[in-house]
């Protein structure tokens, strides 16, 4: 062995070099996906209309439609007031759709291509809360 030779460091990797993604990275789904997608399971498995559940909330059919589709933002009263026309507590809407976020999250792991990513391109390797 020469002197030089001795002198050079020698790098081990840890972890594998991560093979670059297939695809656009997947998004993470959106928290007024998940609960809208969770008001409408819970409404339709009481076979109970958008009219009866929104009368009972004292919110408009049109807006708790679309809060069940994703598409408007409630405010943490009128999800409190859906939730307690459904016979469920804010917790417990808010446990549903942290359940629903984590089933998602697990078929996307399933499926690389589809794993939610961070900006930097990498899959994200644990739980992301957002309010």
């Amino acid at each position: 062995m020469s002197q030089q030779a001795s002198n050079e460091a020698r790098v081990i990797p840890l972890r594998p070099a991560a093979a670059p993604p297939v695809g656009p990275p997947a998004k993470e789904p959106l928290w007024r996906d998940l609960v809208g997608d969770v008001l409408r399971r819970e409404r339709l498995a009481q076979d109970r209309t958008l009219k009866d559940v929104a009368d009972e909330a004292r919110i408009s059919m049109p807006y708790l439609s679309e809060v069940e589709r994703g598409r408007k933002e409630a405010s943490s009263e009128v999800l409190a007031a859906a939730a307690q026309a459904l016979g469920l507590g804010l917790g417990d809407l808010l446990s549903l759709a942290g359940t629903e976020l984590t089933r998602k999250r697990s078929e996307a792991s399933r499926n690389p291509a589809e794993a939610p990513r961070n900006p930097a391109g990498t899959p994200y390797n644990g739980l992301c809360l957002v309010a």
